[in-house]
């Protein structure tokens, strides 16, 4: 899966993209028409301390499936998309079993 990772007005370090890669590679256990993956990492300037976004949109055969999720940092934000889009991905593919 082809994966990019937009840092919008600051710079990701390589370890931080390195995780968000590798959590997003073991989505396609789960459903393998994934053809690529769209990372966007912001920090939100308020004085909240869960100020760090990350939306991740994966595009899949014939759907897209889109999750934003905010956290006191990057990686918790990304576990907690990741679970969300496997949620969404299983759903996905029990539906189309059903058919």
């Amino acid at each position: 899966m082809n994966t990019e990772i937009q840092a919008i007005h600051f710079k990701a370090d390589q370890k931080l993209k390195d995780f968000v890669d590798i959590k997003l590679q073991k989505l396609e256990t789960f459903y393998e028409d994934i053809i690529d993956a769209q990372v966007f990492l912001k920090i939100e300037n308020t004085s909240v301390k869960e100020n760090k976004i990350v939306e991740i949109k994966l595009n899949a055969k014939h759907n897209t499936f889109i999750q934003k999720e905010t956290s006191i940092t990057f990686e918790a934000a990304t576990d907690i998309a990741l679970e969300a889009l496997k949620v969404q991905l299983k759903r996905h593919k029990g539906k189309l079993a059903e058919h």
